[in-house]
């Protein structure tokens, strides 16, 4: 067969069709199947003039119009989805061919479906794709795990589908097993605290301030062109502007319940299992949680007293100083995303380059931000520290927002306004600042009713003093 397609995606929804359309824009010819052959006609229909489709209506016609060894973009539903499909699909491919999933899966689901095909002599790839529907389109930021000469195979095209920033590619090979997955899934964790902060900074002009929506819309297109420069600051300030069919603010009349589809609660879960404090990240999630419980809430405002506000127009050292502390609460969450992929590649053995993933997220991704480029700098200079805040330019940042940032705490806590990101945050560096802390008293009771024993900061070894009995210390 002649004219066999470079690349075959399956499943057509929003992601995988523009997926599809971006490789063909490339120049890639690109065989495609959807489980419901409608979705394939529209695609066809409406874009098959791109680029070079083979459209397919069976597996194994989709299989056949691949060149070998075939390479399969998969986007479907994270879960048994995946596993379906990846049954359906094996029978028909053969020894070197190539699953790539590039959904939101779980990264412990990935690394388990790396080693199971790898006994059948097929390879896999774990591939997080950020950049929502457009950057899929246009130029999303990849971040490929699992067979690196899987990789290899495929790198010509990812990379010239990729968003391409001062001419570096937002793709490159991340590790093996599930190490792309992961690093997609500590990259939406942060995009949830990147939204938290914003939505408090949000909720501060308007519940303190009583700002309304296109004032403050103002405020995030200042922001803009300075440190917070970001693609999320960015779509705030157009989301703030929307007006909608009534001449009102599209953003009031939207109910306040955020949805969630794991990946920020799968980043916090395996933050507890690394021991890592992910203090901003889980707070955002724990936030989401509490808008759920609308019902609740709405009871609740009935039922308890509120904090006397007289809204005044913020001035400017009002501004700057919910600025400030936004960019000191993004530092402490990307520190703690950070620290945590550096945690999960020693306990996983991927070796991850975190320097490459900033540069990877630089572009085409969700947390796509000037910032970023910090973050490059401190890794490409070799001085970085264990904690990207004890590094110098993120020291100096946190230290100089530092009055502003308990300022706007304060305030938020005196009105009544919840502000767990950015209060957790400021905990977090006030924890991290202190060579002591309180840690020795909770030792010292989980001693008294458990005997988990204690170290002695003027001994070597291990203690436990018989608490109930005689009262002596005695060494364990």
């Amino acid at each position: 067969m002649t004219n066999l397609a470079d690349l075959g995606v399956l499943g057509l929804a929003t992601m995988g069709a523009n997926l599809a359309r971006n490789a063909a824009r490339k120049g890639f010819g690109v065989a495609v199947y959807n489980r419901h052959g409608g979705r394939t006609d529209e695609l066809i229909a409406d874009h098959g003039s791109e680029g070079r489709f083979t459209p397919a209506k069976t597996i194994p016609d989709f299989v056949a119009a691949l060149a070998r060894p075939r390479a399969i973009i998969i986007l479907v539903k994270a879960g048994k989805p995946v596993d379906d499909v990846i049954a359906e699909l094996v029978p028909h491919l053969e020894e070197g061919d190539i699953i790539i999933d590039g959904g939101n899966s779980l990264f412990t689901d990935t690394s388990r479906r790396f080693h199971a095909l790898k006994e059948k002599r097929l390879r896999f790839l774990g591939m997080g794709v950020s950049g929502g529907e457009e950057g899929a389109l246009e130029g999303p930021s990849m971040m490929p795990g699992g067979d690196a000469e899987a990789y290899a195979r495929i790198a010509p095209m990812v990379t010239k589908m990729a968003a391409q920033v001062d001419g570096t590619p937002c793709c490159a090979f991340i590790g093996p097993e599930g190490s792309g997955h992961y690093v997609k899934m500590v990259h939406n964790g942060i995009e949830y605290a990147d939204m938290q902060l914003i939505t408090e900074a949000y909720d501060l002009f308007k519940s303190v301030y009583g700002l309304e929506a296109s004032a403050i819309a103002g405020i995030f297109e200042e922001w803009k062109t300075g440190e917070l420069d970001s693609y999320l600051i960015e779509i705030t300030a157009a989301v703030l502007r929307k007006r909608d069919a009534a001449g009102g603010a599209l953003v009031d009349a939207i109910v306040d319940e955020a949805e969630q589809k794991g990946t920020g609660r799968w980043t916090a879960q395996s933050a507890l299992d690394l021991g890592v404090p992910l203090t901003s990240i889980t707070e955002a999630v724990y936030a989401r949680a509490l808008s759920g419980r609308r019902t609740q809430r709405i009871a609740a405002e009935k039922l308890f007293p509120h904090p006397t506000n007289v809204a005044r127009k913020p001035e400017k050292a009002d501004i700057d100083a919910i600025r400030d502390a936004l960019y000191a609460s993004k530092i402490v969450a990307y520190a703690q995303g950070f620290e945590q992929m550096t945690a999960a590649s020693d306990q996983f053995g991927w070796n991850l380059r975190l320097g490459e993933v900033a540069t990877l997220w630089r572009g085409g991704c969700i947390i796509r931000a000037r910032f970023l480029d910090r973050i490059r700098e401190a890794y490409d200079s070799g001085e970085i520290a264990p904690n990207l805040l004890l590094q110098s330019y993120f020291r100096d940042a946190v230290v100089k927002a530092e009055p502003a940032w308990r300022r706007v705490v304060s305030l938020a806590v005196e009105q009544g306004v919840p502000v767990p990101a950015f209060a957790s945050s400021l905990a977090y560096y006030d924890g991290l600042r202190r060579a002591r802390g309180p840690a020795n008293l909770l030792q010292g009771l989980r001693d008294y009713f458990g005997a988990h024993t204690y170290r002695r900061l003027d001994k070597e070894g291990s203690f436990h003093t018989r608490w109930g009995q005689d009262g002596d210390e005695i060494s364990v």
